[in-house]
């Protein structure tokens, strides 16, 4: 079973994403900001990050950079899930780091395909 750490601090969202992840087969790990975030998943190793990119403590676009930066967890595939859908913003998510890119609302199907290419290319390394 495919671990993803879901990085979000907004409960809703939170509790609806890690539920329906949950159905779909995935444990789910949460984390409520960004140090959060580096620290669960410096200590689980998930298969797969979502990061929101607008977080309290440290944000997404900061914590992205940590975990690629670091040789525990630069390996570790990172959705970047924001409301931001400027141009700018996706371009910003790459070079922070993060592998692909999704916006708020979400649409889960679309996600979902996401997960699973960023998973199986993951397992072919």
């Amino acid at each position: 079973m495919n671990i993803i750490l879901l990085v979000e601090d907004n409960e809703m969202n939170r509790d609806m994403l890690s539920r329906r992840l949950t159905r779909k087969g995935y444990q789910v790990i949460t984390a409520e900001d960004g140090k959060q975030g580096v620290d669960l998943a410096m200590k689980e190793h998930p298969d797969l990050i979502l990061m929101d990119m607008s977080l309290p403590v440290m944000d997404g676009w900061e914590a992205t950079r940590m975990l690629k930066n670091s040789p525990e967890t630069k390996g570790i595939p990172i959705i970047a899930l924001t409301a931001h859908a400027m141009a700018g913003d996706e371009k910003e998510a790459y070079q922070a780091g993060c592998d692909d890119f999704d916006t708020k609302p979400v649409v889960m199907d679309r996600l979902l395909g996401k997960i699973h290419a960023r998973l199986a290319k993951s397992e072919e390394k």
